[in-house]
């Protein structure tokens, strides 16, 4: 038989447990995950009980509480609370989603809380987001032009060209779309993935932008574009409602037409 090694620091083991306090009667545990590479240890899951009664709805109130009242070692991304920043991203209950949009309730049993899948973690809840950001950074997410814009004007869209963009623009670039993909999972080096190819396709879609060649030229390639292989796991998971899936389908179309 083969035998298979798994990699150091794989196995996650059963950490520790930190009871209410006295007289807490409506109380929630939350397994979260936990890991510090500079410590060689194993990532492990603390069980933590939160007396609901003295909390807020949302993951992130939780977080936040046992932080603050808990356990001040916690370590995890946030900033604007409202679905907006995409700061909080983390696997929640098996899905990939916001901890300030995710309310308790929504979670049956013991609530579970994981960093975004299959990317290296920097510690506890916190991925390592470089290689999204410098794939985000080589689409040139910005508008490209030649002609000059008119004289003390903006350059103007008609209604039909900016609805074009909805669905597009309001990416957060949280990233959980880009982390439930298999596709992304074993080619993220090679592969833009879903996040960066509706960014792509945001700018391809701007009637403003007149680099359309050159952004298509960039993305024609096996690996680049050409990974996505429908599976739609980016639209399931996105909290903004968005399709990922959709956009991609865009961009091979034009592509097509292209040719």
């Amino acid at each position: 038989m083969v035998e298979f090694s798994l990699p150091a620091n794989s196995k996650v083991a059963e950490g520790k447990t930190h009871k209410a306090t006295d007289g807490a009667t409506n109380i929630r545990r939350f397994k979260v995950y936990r890991y510090h590479p500079d410590d060689g240890s194993n990532p492990r899951l603390d069980t933590y009980e939160v007396d609901m009664d003295r909390c807020g709805p949302m993951v992130l109130d939780a977080l936040i509480k046992i932080k603050d009242e808990i356990d001040s070692t916690l370590t995890f991304r946030r900033s604007c609370r409202e679905g907006v920043c995409g700061s909080c991203s983390m696997n929640i209950d098996g899905t990939n989603t916001l901890a300030c949009t995710k309310a308790i309730a929504d979670v049956k049993e013991d609530v579970k809380i994981y960093p975004l899948p299959h990317m290296p973690v920097v510690k506890d809840l916190v991925p390592d987001l470089s290689i999204p950001y410098a794939q985000y950074t080589s689409i040139k997410p910005w508008l490209q032009s030649v002609t000059p814009p008119p004289a003390n004007e903006e350059r103007r869209q008609s209604i039909e060209e900016r609805g074009k963009l909805d669905g597009l623009w309001e990416c957060i670039l949280c990233f959980c779309c880009q982390t439930s993909c298999p596709s992304y999972w074993w080619n993220g080096d090679r592969y833009l993935g879903p996040a960066i190819l509706l960014q792509a396709y945001r700018f391809l879609a701007d009637s403003r932008d007149e680099a359309a060649g050159e952004r298509l030229d960039e993305l024609d390639d096996p690996f680049r574009l050409y990974r996505c292989h429908t599976i739609m796991n980016c639209t399931n998971t996105c909290p903004k409602n968005l399709n990922p899936g959709q956009a991609i389908g865009s961009i091979k179309e034009m592509l097509a037409k292209r040719r």
